[in-house]
């Protein structure tokens, strides 16, 4: 199957998912903000909870693909090999006296073994029972249970990191430094695996060469008729958004993006925690969210030029209709009080993924929007999500599309 993704609600035929592992085992009460989660996860249900929500989609005929096995069989390739170690351990990472070291005991391992470690990380003590002591002040400075290289457990987020857009993908940049090494994870699984270099993917971005022109994947909703929808949220900045139309526009086949201008919180930290497609013309959206101004984006007289439209925040659903060729959206609001509304929200009731038009994967532990969505006629396919919701991340925050039959 060719990767494309052309809209939000096409059958879904491939997806991306990160089962989690030995990297949630390195989620602590005291290093869990610092790492992004708000609670730690018991790994084995957690698990559980993710086989569960991996079969749902088998059942309906998804081909799931696996983001640990896919980066171990690129780094066969010794090119990736030598770009992952490169990229990860440096002076700067692992400090001039340890860099050789670490270096070394990482080019060692077997392929599986090495994507581990560039997940999971490793511990001063667990790098020490692999190898001889060795001094360094960096080393010297921290002590046994502290992290040589840190583990990377929002790789369960697997929309974020990459979400491909139309006939191309775009590898993005992270904004928060917890995120930022699976970057280069998501570039080796692109650049080197031969699923992807068969024909050679159009990268719109490459995310270690955008810095701080950020953009995440669960701000990005491409909506369909050559339109993306992105959020500037907590995590996706307008440079990232600018730098990401025009690399689109390039391409050809992306004709309009419309950049939402969103409250900048950890509770709405991307537009698909408020705000996802269900159908062709039907959106789920968290009433607390309101109406935003947007920017419409469209293609200037040159590579560099973009014609920009701002729009008031009452058009925001006529703007996204226009965009769409519609005349009008199915906007599904549930109408809970403040309350209902704000623990489902933090649930993720509105992260809903589609896995064909009308049929969505949601939590089950969202028994109210979960109600209202199937009074309004969308099928819902809800999965276990007690250990998995503690990540702050839902269903299309779990997944990367990769093929999408078109809407």
């Amino acid at each position: 199957m060719k990767p494309r993704v052309s809209s939000e609600v096409g059958s879904l035929k491939q997806v991306m998912l990160h089962r989690p592992g030995k990297e949630m085992l390195r989620l602590t009460p005291s290093n869990k903000d610092d790492l992004l989660f708000d609670d730690v996860l018991w790994l084995e249900k957690a698990q559980e909870e993710h086989d569960a929500f991996a079969q749902s989609l088998t059942e309906r005929g998804v081909d799931v693909l696996y983001f640990q096995e896919l980066l171990g069989q690129a780094l066969d390739n010794p090119a990736a090999r030598l770009e992952a170690l490169n990229a990860v351990f440096t002076e700067e990472t692992c400090g001039t006296g340890a860099v050789d070291v670490i270096a070394t005991y990482a080019e060692q391992l077997d392929a599986p073994d090495l994507a581990e470690l560039l997940i999971a990380g490793i511990t001063k003590k667990e790098l020490f029972d692999r190898i001889a002591y060795t001094r360094s002040v960096s080393l010297e400075a921290i002590d046994n249970d502290d992290f040589v290289l840190a583990p990377l457990p929002n790789h369960l987020f697997t929309r974020d990191t990459s979400c491909w857009i139309y006939d191309g993908v775009s590898i993005n940049s992270m904004r928060k430094e917890a995120r930022r090494r699976e970057t280069i994870n998501a570039q080796i699984v692109y650049r080197y695996h031969p699923r992807f270099t068969a024909d050679g993917p159009l990268i719109h971005s490459n995310g270690v060469e955008a810095g701080p022109a950020t953009v995440e994947g669960g701000d990005v909703l491409v909506i369909g008729n050559g339109a993306v929808l992105i959020g500037m949220s907590e995590r996706t900045c307008p440079q990232g958004v600018e730098r990401l139309a025009a690399r689109l526009f390039s391409a050809g086949e992306v004709t309009s993006v419309i950049a939402l201008e969103m409250p900048k919180s950890r509770a709405q930290m991307h537009l698909d925690t408020v705000m996802t497609m269900a159908d062709r013309d039907t959106f789920v959206k968290y009433p607390g969210l309101g109406m935003l101004r947007s920017q419409t984006i469209r293609p200037g007289d040159t590579p560099k030029e973009l014609d920009v439209t701002v729009n008031a925040p009452e058009a925001m659903h006529d703007v996204i209709a226009d965009a769409l060729g519609l005349d009008s959206l199915r906007i599904l609001e549930p109408p809970f009080d403040s309350l209902t509304s704000e623990r489902e929200q933090w649930n993720d009731g509105s992260n809903v993924l589609a896995i064909a038009p009308g049929v969505v994967s949601t939590y089950e532990r969202n028994t109210a929007t979960n109600e209202f969505l199937e009074g309004n006629g969308i099928e819902v396919v809800a999965i276990p999500g007690n250990e998995l919701g503690r990540g702050r991340g839902g269903p299309r925050c779990m997944s990367c599309p990769i093929v999408r039959e078109d809407a």
